[in-house]
């Protein structure tokens, strides 16, 4: 199964390399320079079929747990001061996609989008300090039952040179729903209240609309 932001590069991809493997196969003499081409062109759809996949993932929506938005690797866990909507501290989540992970952002939470826009920016390297305000980037805020507002960022990387977001104000929206895609590389931030429990570490791979990234925190008896 395959996104459908990746169906016109898909086909536009099927073509050329169709294009090229027959006019190999009819007009380059050397058979090493033939299988070459036809390898290469054979790599490169296999490898955007990748990029694109979209694994169908069920998710049982869960009020009390904040789900990883995409797949990748956890390289920041701190608090920050946030400035654009909330205003205030927040514990901040950062997980990193390579070019190897899907790329579909998910909702980590079910809830009503409160805020949804889009910054252009700069295209510095995704693990970047400054890229969280200073590349092009979404920023999403949902108000959730138990949680209250959250917000996650979509982060251009080095690679990526677009974002698609579909998150609406007042939509209502499920843990798990497909909520966007970022081409070729990025980042995407969480961001949650400082009362939350994080439940993953630095470096910790995770796994999108499956793996807990923060639950509401137990009070003592």
């Amino acid at each position: 199964m395959f996104h459908k932001e990746g169906q016109k590069i898909i086909i536009i991809t099927f073509l050329i390399v169709s294009a090229i493997i027959l006019s190999a196969q009819f007009y380059v003499d050397l058979k090493w320079m033939r299988f070459l081409l036809q390898v290469t062109a054979i790599i490169l759809l296999i490898s955007i079929l990748q990029f694109f996949r979209n694994p169908r993932r069920l998710v049982t929506p869960n009020f009390d747990e904040i789900l990883a938005p995409v797949d990748g690797k956890v390289v920041v866990i701190e608090e920050v001061e946030e400035t654009e909507y909330f205003k205030d501290k927040r514990k901040q989540v950062s997980i990193f996609m390579s070019p190897l992970n899907v790329h579909v952002t998910r909702y980590a939470a079910s809830g009503t989008v409160t805020y949804s826009k889009y910054h252009p920016g700069k295209y510095l390297v995704a693990w970047h300090p400054k890229s969280s305000t200073e590349n092009e980037r979404t920023t999403v805020v949902l108000h959730t039952p138990k949680f209250g507002e959250i917000g996650y960022r979509q982060i251009a990387g080095a690679m990526a040179r677009r974002i698609v977001n579909y998150a609406e104000e007042g939509e209502q929206v499920t843990q798990g729903q497909d909520a966007g895609f970022i081409k070729f590389g990025s980042r995407v931030d969480l961001l949650l209240p400082l009362d939350c429990d994080i439940a993953v570490k630095l470096g910790q791979k995770v796994v999108g609309a499956k793996t807990c990234i923060a639950a509401i925190r137990q009070k003592d008896d």
